[in-house]
């Protein structure tokens, strides 16, 4: 009977013993001969069942009769999936994918082209795509792109400014390299910091972004990749002039120092000195400026032992004057002799990162980031001062590994940041602290076929902000071929800086009100928001050429916001979200490839932002509902010794845009409702003479299509109605450029 009750117990046992399946993967190397494959994936098709290899390339993974198809897969070979009819021990081959025959696949790589794999909604914008327009730093690198709007802030400073879904780049988190950097006093003129031959590449993601790089992030991510030592070429220059007077110098010097260790120098430096005013408004439609602005890389790379890391240190200077034409800052700063301006950045950035590749384990690394920048900014605007430091500290650690097989990946980690303001608003000191440490983690989930989706959730405990978690999901799936639909929705979490998210309204005559008290910042609470929403694309053949469609649609729905409330003339007011405010977005981009040299790329974007400002909901001014885009590139074939021909045409047509009330003004100085339609257009052409030397000549708004009042009361600067901010459209009018790029790879 003691027998039988041990069978009766172990046969269970035994029978799933019997359902495991053992095999075997292995490559072939150069002597032909079969070693085994570490750390290949082997799983079940359509199952969540799923192993890793060992070091000899074995393997056991649970069986049931039901399993029939067992996939298995690894880096640089080919996916194969292979039919199993039992729990017999298998031995398969993997076959390298450069092993596959003779077929050759030709194909040209878009310069900007959104990804049909990945969960979110990623727009990958290359260097080609960078050299379509004078991209002379970071904020002009949009003007071929249809998501980002560009726009100028003010009728005197030159800053142009980004809107990423109906809202401003405060709303957007910028960072480069991954590390956020756009951010606190660097809002306003920050874009303008980073020279356009700096960035390597640029990724934007639509909708909430990764927990990883922090909870600020409310309508997407933009990310510059800068140059790499060991990728740029040796030496680069770039030189650019332009007709309204802007000088530019770029150079690159990279170096091997020794097998693991490169360094790049990396120097930029403009000037305008030439005052215009073609609108005979008194004012200098474009400030006097001049920039420094040196950055040192290091880059050590260890493939042995899987170590990769930065070091990077960095110095900006960058000086402004604009106002009236006969405005001399020596003799007439803080009079009402002539209204002028200066701002004065001097800037410091620190950062590192340090990454690790197990070489054994490829799957799972490990990295540190940090980041430390001072920004000092002494500026005043007429009779308005405001000076601003900004010290900030930045540190994340982060690791990544699989859960069962390469279908399941996770990130997890931890971050800490530090930052201190210290703000003088005319004769008002203000200043704050805020630290924040948070840990996060992400679970990304791939069939390794038509679905993938991105989960993930931090927790931060912030001095000012308090304790709080945010959640951020994005989905894939792919219906059909050449085609992916995603969904996305998360929340984001930040403490608004009034004042330098906001220096254009410094020049004007507008008085400054903070009205709400008992907040945490200032008196005023965090803005904390919600987006969603969801794209679909489906890419076709259309008479034998590649052809692409995208439809958006995203959301954002502000719990609470930071009004900045500047409806009523002479005041601008900051206060808490008393009602209803949101951003609804809809996007249409159609692409085409029309020959295998001419490119075409338009969109239809549609705007419905409404705040409510007081007690009544508005349109957020100078936010068009409707904007045309279209851009067209063509080049001519490369002759053996690489010379061709490139063009570029980009237009942008924006409709009419809410002015804020200008009822109270006296009757000369009122504006109407809604300002006009605009539409400009710009055009490149570029000679390249061989693979290391190229001149373009370009044109910014060829049809000279220029605002005609941008400053409101011009004549009286000092007069209470005195305004610059009702910019809608160009003010300079056509602008001509030309410039060269010599290197040596």
């Amino acid at each position: 009977m003691k027998k039988l009750m041990m069978i009766l117990l172990w046969l269970p046992l035994c029978a799933y013993a019997q359902q495991q399946l053992e095999g075997t993967v292995v490559e072939v190397n150069n002597k032909n001969e079969e070693i085994g494959l570490e750390g290949a994936s082997v799983y079940w098709l359509d199952t969540s069942v799923g192993t890793i290899t060992d070091f000899d390339g074995n393997f056991e993974i649970p069986y049931k009769d039901e399993y029939t198809r067992l996939v298995i897969s690894y880096v640089g070979f080919r996916t194969d999936t292979i039919s199993v009819s039992g729990p017999e021990k298998i031995k398969h081959r993997l076959q390298l994918k450069g092993d596959l025959g003779e077929v050759v696949v030709k194909s040209r790589r878009k310069s900007s082209a959104t990804s049909y794999l990945q969960s979110q909604n990623v727009i990958n914008v290359s260097s080609a795509e960078l050299l379509k327009a004078a991209c002379c730093n970071l904020s002009e690198s949009f003007e071929t792109n249809p998501s980002i709007d560009v726009n100028f802030a003010d009728a005197v400073s030159g800053t142009r400014q980004i809107k990423m879904l109906g809202l401003t780049s405060p709303y957007i988190l910028i960072t480069t390299e991954n590390v956020p950097s756009i951010r606190g006093a660097a809002q306003a003129y920050g874009l303008s910091f980073i020279p356009g031959t700096w960035v390597e590449s640029i990724q934007i993601t639509k909708g909430a972004g990764s927990v990883v790089n922090g909870f600020e992030s409310i309508t997407g991510q933009i990310n510059a990749e800068l140059q790499k030592p060991t990728l740029d070429d040796k030496f680069f220059v770039n030189a650019y002039g332009s007709m309204n007077g802007r000088l530019e110098l770029n150079t690159h010097l990279n170096t091997r120092v020794s097998d693991r260790w490169s360094t790049g120098l990396y120097v930029h430096g403009n000037l305008r000195d030439t005052k215009f005013d073609k609108n005979d408004d008194g004012f200098l439609d474009t400030p006097l400026a001049q920039q420094i602005n040196v950055m040192n890389r290091w880059q050590y790379t260890d493939t042995e032992h899987g170590f990769v890391s930065f070091f990077n240190i960095r110095f900006l200077n960058d000086e402004k004057q604009t106002g009236q034409v006969d405005f001399n800052p020596d003799t007439d700063k803080f009079t009402r002799n002539a209204w002028g301006s200066e701002i004065d950045t001097r800037r410091i950035d620190l950062s590192g990162k340090l990454g690790y590749v197990n070489p054994d384990i490829p799957y799972q690394s490990a990295g540190v980031q940090l980041a430390f920048s001072n920004h000092d900014q002494e500026s005043y605007f007429g009779f308005n001062q405001y000076d601003i430091t900004h010290n900030s500290l930045y540190a994340n650690a982060l690791y990544n590994s699989i859960i069962g097989d390469s279908r399941h990946k996770v990130k997890a980690g931890v971050s800490f940041t530090y930052d201190a303001y210290e703000e003088l608003v005319n004769t008002t000191q203000y200043g704050r602290k805020e630290n924040s440490v948070g840990a996060f983690f992400e679970y990304a989930y791939d069939n390794l076929g038509d679905l993938n989706a991105t989960m993930g959730i931090r927790i931060d405990q912030h001095n000012l902000l308090g304790t709080f978690i945010t959640p951020r999901l994005h989905v894939r799936y792919t219906p059909w071929e050449k085609s992916a639909f995603r969904i996305s929705a998360g929340r984001g979490k930040r403490s608004a800086n009034i004042f330098t998210e906001n220096q254009n309204f410094f020049s004007s005559s507008r008085s400054i009100t903070i009205l709400d008290e008992g907040g945490s910042i200032y008196g005023l609470d965090p803005e904390i928001a919600w987006n969603y929403g969801f794209s679909y694309l489906q890419g076709f053949n259309l008479f034998g050429r590649q052809a692409d469609i995208t439809f958006d649609f995203y959301r954002t729905d502000f719990e609470n916001q930071v009004v900045v409330d500047w409806e009523t003339p002479g005041e601008i007011r900051f206060y808490n979200l008393k009602g209803e405010s949101y951003a609804n977005n809809f996007q249409t981009e159609f692409n085409y490839d029309i020959t295998e040299h001419l490119d075409l790329r338009m969109a239809y974007k549609y705007y419905d932002v409404m705040t409510t400002y007081g007690n009544e909901k508005l349109d957020r001014p100078l936010t068009p509902n409707h904007r045309i885009f279209a851009n067209s590139s063509a080049r001519t074939n490369i002759k053996e010794n690489g010379s061709h021909w490139k063009f570029d045409a980009t237009y942008n047509w924006l409709s009419e845009q809410r002015f804020p009330s200008t009822v109270g003004n006296p009757v000369q100085y009122r504006l109407p409702d809604y300002s006009p339609s605009v539409g400009t257009l710009n055009v490149q052409v570029t000679k390249v003479f061989s693979p290391t030397f190229e001149i373009y000549v370009g044109g910014e708004n060829v049809a000279n299509v220029k605002q005609s009042d941008p400053i409101v009361a011009s004549e009286v600067p000092f007069d209470p109605a005195f305004d610059t901010t009702f910019v809608y459209g160009p003010i300079f009018g056509s602008m001509y450029y030309t410039g060269l790029r010599f290197k040596i790879e």
